[in-house]
């Protein structure tokens, strides 16, 4: 016969039995290395719209991480950290990152024109303009470096430069958001106004019926002397962006041409308060 154990003992056995089944789930739920990595690459690449301050997280995990990543993966991890930080505004520590990628990987066109939106932002448009140098000279076909450059010429009045711009991203990604008007703008100032008018026409024509478009357009009308479909135009740029001061001058000269002096001079003064050097802008547009 086997002996019979103890009272004592079969507690004990008890006992460990209970403490191992409240154990396992915990040991089983524990995320594995290979499970956080992975979350940490669907945060970094912003999958699902994860926040931005998750999606930072994700990418300075990998970063830490650096010595499990390839070079490549790691300029990833560095410039969507940077977009991360950009989208927060903080564009110093986007650029920070932007330049880290580019050490790390310096054939990345992304960076390259990241880091140029980066400076756009910050109103640092020649620095921009030479990021977006490089990005189109790493890849000749980069239709949106083409039109984000197209986007800091017209920041330096550099109309010529701006419609080239255009040219080659309209040829490149003609559906980019924003290419149609930015042409149309660049022609109409530089008074190929026919052109310009076919390039507004195809901007509203798409369904970007935006401030920005009908501005462009209104001042088409204001240079043919069209006086009444400018009024239009203009109007309908207000309506949806108040404060947009060129729409208000533009408006106010039409008025002012079509003899109305009290309507003119309020809009004219209006666009004034909002900015105060618009004027010069008109001068410059060819348009007094």
């Amino acid at each position: 016969m086997k002996p019979r154990a103890s009272a004592g003992a079969i507690v004990s056995l008890i006992s460990l039995l209970v403490a191992m089944l409240f154990a396992w789930p915990a040991i089983a739920q524990k995320p594995k290395p290979k499970d956080n990595y992975l979350r940490n690459v669907e945060l970094c690449s912003g999958r699902d719209r994860a926040p931005l301050d998750a999606r930072i997280g994700g990418c300075t995990a990998l970063i830490d991480a650096g010595q499990d990543m390839t070079t490549a993966g790691l300029a990833i991890a560095y410039n969507n950290r940077g977009n991360a930080y950009a989208a927060q505004g903080d564009y110093d520590r986007a650029i920070q990152d932007f330049d880290r990628s580019i050490e790390l990987n310096p054939t990345y066109t992304k960076p390259f024109n990241n880091r140029g939106v980066a400076y756009f932002r910050k109103h640092e448009y020649e620095l921009a303009t030479a990021a977006f140098d490089q990005a189109i000279k790493l890849n000749p076909n980069y239709g949106q470096a083409f039109a984000n450059r197209a986007e800091a010429y017209l920041k330096t009045n550099d109309y010529a430069h701006a419609a080239q711009d255009y040219d080659q991203a309209i040829r490149l990604e003609p559906n980019l958001e924003g290419l149609w008007n930015g042409r149309c703008w660049s022609r109409a100032v530089l008074g190929a106004l026919q052109a310009a008018l076919e390039d507004c026409n195809r901007a509203l024509q798409s369904g970007s019926a935006n401030a920005a478009t009908y501005d462009s357009r209104g001042l088409i009308y204001l240079k043919t002397r069209q006086l009444g479909a400018a009024i239009d135009d203009y109007s309908a740029a207000i309506r949806i962006d108040p404060k947009l001061a060129s729409a208000l001058y533009g408006r106010g000269l039409a008025k002012l041409k079509q003899g109305d002096r009290a309507g003119g001079d309020g809009d004219i003064s209006a666009a004034k308060a909002i900015q105060g050097s618009i004027g010069d802008d008109f001068a410059r547009y060819g348009v007094q």
